[in-house]
């Protein structure tokens, strides 16, 4: 599944943490954290459970607030 995630507080040079982060949450295949759109594009397999909640957690864990 595909999902844009909406944030505040994306900062360009904070882009490449989130996608490390996130890209190492079970269930990723790709990320891609976009500061200009303040959003955080995720491929992951939506069978893996809770793992919105840890993708969340994990842009959180950085001091990037999720909006959605």
């Amino acid at each position: 599944m595909d999902k844009k995630i909406y944030v505040e507080g994306l900062e360009e040079d904070k882009e490449a943490a989130i996608n490390s982060a996130v890209g190492a949450v079970a269930g990723v295949s790709a990320c891609k954290a976009a500061a200009m759109k303040a959003q955080v594009l995720v491929t992951f397999d939506e069978s893996v459970g809770g793992i919105e909640d840890a993708i969340n957690a994990a842009i959180s864990s950085l001091g990037v607030t999720v909006l959605n």
